[in-house]
């Protein structure tokens, strides 16, 4: 299924009646913020974060958030939503999003929804599947046995009854671990076969999807290097022990298992050395970004940009102007 070509109507002609919205998808350090300011200076475009860490309170070096004086000239809807107490879903983005898309369309401005969060863009175009609600007793049933096992016994058990959702993976990725777990065990059926059997719900836009894929692997891992020294720089360390003197955090909150955060805590919990931060943020950031590749090519896009080439910028512009030709004055 292609969830960019989705056809909400029965025909083209009413098709061709719908708003107009952009995806501008890709993995870390690919240069999307950058390239979605470009497009929003030229165009009445509004921007609309992706990005399942950007939504927490009060995390701004790690997530590369955008700073104050860009936010005040390109407002980004979805950010800064929750404290990192709290837990963000894709349930609550999509509906976030598509209210955030409906109030910039009844403004006469096209919505840009910009971010490297895949499971996202796929809820969004897609819908989601009908999940049993969190079970805390079993959840709590199902950390015991990690601490006991280890999480990569537990994902050894998930592979032997649900091979498509352990296949996709980490043996570490304790939180999606537990949860295709709970799903198992309450349901009977895998969270494959849930997901295969989702209610399918196309936004009611003509979606653009523009994706950023470098050719060049080894330029990409250098920037991602060079971005997390910069974060370090910039105060990354400072901002978790900030977080951690504001909030009651914990290692398994879905916050502080953001890329970055999480080697930041291991180290503050004494369980890295401080010589060992920057490498060990660097090969979680690559890996990270080696799954954004990996969702990308599973959804079909519209079009694949390499950001390290020349013209890239004024390719993506032409492709948004024909796209919202009729709509942007």
């Amino acid at each position: 299924m292609n969830p960019f070509g989705s056809r909400p109507n029965s025909s083209h002609e009413e098709n061709g009646r719908l708003p107009p919205a952009i995806f501008l998808m890709g993995p870390t350090a690919s240069g999307k913020t950058a390239l979605a300011l470009e497009l929003a200076e030229q165009l009445p475009l509004e921007i609309v974060s992706v990005d399942s860490a950007q939504v927490f309170r009060g995390m701004d070096i790690g997530t590369a958030k955008p700073d104050h004086a860009t936010l005040l000239r390109f407002p980004h809807g979805l950010i800064d939503l929750i404290t990192p107490e709290e837990r963000y879903s894709a349930a609550r983005f999509r509906t976030d999003a598509l209210r955030e898309m409906a109030r910039i369309t009844a403004l006469g401005r096209v919505p840009l929804l910009v971010g490297g969060t895949m499971l996202y863009f796929k809820a969004l175009t897609e819908g989601l599947a009908d999940l049993p609600q969190a079970d805390p007793a079993l959840r709590a049933e199902i950390d015991r046995d990690a601490g006991l096992r280890g999480w990569p016994a537990l994902h050894a058990e998930l592979a032997e009854f649900d091979p498509a959702t352990a296949a996709r993976l980490a043996p570490n990725d304790a939180q999606r671990i537990q949860r295709a777990l709970e799903v198992l065990r309450l349901t009977g059926r895998p969270l494959a076969e849930l997901f295969a059997a989702q209610r399918g719900s196309a936004p009611p836009y003509r979606l653009l999807a523009l994706a950023l894929v470098p050719q060049d692997r080894a330029v990409l891992h250098q920037r991602i290097a060079e971005r997390f020294l910069a974060m370090l720089k910039q105060g990354l360390v400072e901002e978790v022990e900030a977080l951690r003197g504001k909030y009651r955090l914990d290692s398994e909150l879905p916050a502080m298992r953001c890329v970055g955060y999480r080697q930041v805590w291991e180290m503050l919990a004494g369980r890295l050395g401080r010589g060992e931060l920057e490498a060990r943020g660097v090969f979680a950031t690559r890996q990270f970004a080696k799954r954004q590749l990996t969702w990308l090519r599973k959804l079909v896009t519209s079009e694949t940009l390499d950001p390290l080439q020349a013209g890239t910028g004024a390719r993506a512009l032409e492709l948004v102007r024909r796209t919202t030709l009729g709509v942007l004055k």
